[in-house]
């Protein structure tokens, strides 16, 4: 998709959609008021019959409008003025995507990113329609035989005019280009997590990290069983004995900051496939499990974004991945294994893999002095329980960290909702035959769960992200979200120009 930015009247630019928009009374904002004039009133007398809703996001599509020199106009509800902020304004730019995605136009202008909105500036506002509307085009048809049908019609705008009415700037280019790097990264975690587990293994999660670092140029290595052995990452092993596939430690490094500066590091779980081990899930619904690797998609497709915007920070991005299956081989309940650390695991419940191979990975990171690290995970559908699918989970040992995680979840709309971390819930891991168990019993199992971790991360700030609940979606609209990858690289953003 390409974007531009550009100034003028709406009604004189030539396209194949101009995307408007007006609030529930009616009421233009600037540029729509212009096409307005334009048309001698007759696009208010339109609205004035009521047939746009009041609810932000409702649309309303009108063909050679008199006055304009678009083929298609579409008119967006704003919701209610009175009533109009983040959420109205990513409901109506939602509405455009869509809207786009499915047109026969080729090319279109909007204009909603020049609507005021309270305590965003432009540049905010362009780099969200940048991200939404990227994103609203994207489609997962790469195992669909017809998808390169001859004859078959091409649908959604390509080339998008995003329309201001102030001066043009490099910062207001900087915006898009960023909102643009993270649809895109977005769209690599998708595709990551949208593929069936028979094609998206660990060696095919290797292989992407190091086709990006080739691209991209940053470095990337890639340890194998042997490797881990060597490391003494016995608990991270423990959950692929059961695989025939090879385990993997992916190790990337993007190097954008200054040579001696300290990373921020990312840790993503990658169950490639989870069937629970020998503790062994339901079969209902279990085709989800190839989406228990979204945490290392995040990490993969915000190192993308990070890489296309060229962020002057360093990031580490540490991904353990392997499957989680049932054999011979298998770990079983009762087991007691070794982690890195040293510290001894009995392995309660073979379906609380998950934190088994991040203890290691969160081991691994102590070697970089890290910044801060932040560790993703699909860990636990208690986390879904608790929070639903709107918010992901938050723990973490430092409290700055998790107030700044917190406040660019709210200012990228990839929220997240802060869980406590207190040492009563450790009391939950007791085991009477190792170091801990890996589960915490029937209560608070994504807090007990971080409790877990928490052991592994003592020596540097850290933070969780539970995206159980928002990694993927189910039903009819079945698929991967990329989340949370605007959440990570609105932090990195952020931390990048704290340190200019």
């Amino acid at each position: 998709m390409e974007f531009t930015i550009k100034t003028g009247n709406p009604a004189k630019l030539k396209t194949g959609l101009l995307v408007l928009g007006a609030f529930a009374d009616g009421k233009l904002p600037a540029l729509g008021g212009a096409v307005n004039d334009a048309t001698q009133g007759r696009l208010s007398s339109l609205l004035e019959r009521g047939d746009l809703e009041d609810k932000a996001g409702a649309t309303l599509l009108l063909h050679e409008l008199p006055g304009t020199h678009a083929e298609r106009v579409l008119v967006v509800s704003l919701g209610k003025e009175d009533e109009f902020g983040d959420k109205a304004f990513r409901d109506a730019l939602g509405a455009a995507a869509k809207a786009l995605a499915a047109s026969p136009s080729r090319d279109a202008v909007i204009t909603l990113t020049d609507v005021a909105l309270d305590k965003r500036d432009l540049p905010w506002r362009l780099q969200q329609a940048a991200r939404i509307l990227a994103d609203g085009a994207y489609r997962f048809d790469a195992l669909k035989s017809d998808k390169d049908k001859k004859g078959k019609k091409q649908r959604g705008a390509k080339k998008l005019t995003l329309l201001v009415s102030t001066e043009l700037g490099a910062e207001l280019d900087a915006a898009v280009l960023q909102g643009h790097a993270i649809a895109t990264g977005m769209a690599l975690a998708k595709d990551l997590g949208n593929l069936p587990g028979n094609i998206c293994t660990p060696t095919h999660l290797a292989e992407t990290a190091e086709a990006l670092g080739k691209q991209y140029k940053f470095d990337v290595e890639v340890l194998e069983r042997e490797d881990m052995e060597k490391l003494g990452m016995g608990s991270f092993l423990s959950v692929a004995r059961g695989s025939h596939q090879p385990p993997k430690f992916i190790v990337m490094h993007y190097k954008g900051g200054k040579a001696k500066a300290k990373p921020v590091v990312l840790v993503g779980k990658g169950i490639t496939f989870d069937t629970g081990g020998i503790s062994l899930k339901p079969a209902a619904e279990m085709d989800e499990m190839k989406y228990d690797m979204c945490g290392a998609a995040s990490v993969l497709g915000t190192f993308k974004a990070v890489a296309q915007m060229g962020l002057p920070i360093n990031v580490v991005g540490l991904i353990p991945t392997t499957e989680n299956m049932p054999g011979g081989g298998a770990t079983k309940p009762g087991d007691v294994v070794t982690s890195m650390s040293g510290q001894t695991i009995e392995v309660l419940n073979t379906d609380a893999e998950g934190r088994l191979i991040l203890c290691d990975a969160l081991t691994y990171a102590e070697r970089f002095k890290p910044e801060c690290v932040i560790d993703i995970a699909t860990l636990t559908g208690a986390c879904v329980v608790a929070l639903g699918k709107i918010p992901s989970g938050l723990l973490a040992n430092d409290d700055e960290l998790a107030a700044e995680i917190l406040a660019r979840g709210t200012e990228s709309g990839d929220r997240a909702w802060q869980l406590p971390l207190w040492d009563e819930y450790q009391e939950l891991l007791k085991s009477n035959f190792a170091d801990m168990g890996n589960i915490g019993g029937r209560y608070a199992g994504t807090i007990t769960a971080a409790c877990f971790l928490s052991r592994f991360t003592k020596d540097y700030k850290w933070a969780h992200l539970d995206i159980a609940g928002t990694a993927w979606v189910s039903g009819d609209a079945k698929g991967a979200t990329g989340r949370p990858v605007p959440l990570l690289s609105s932090f990195l953003i952020d931390r990048a120009r704290s340190k200019r």
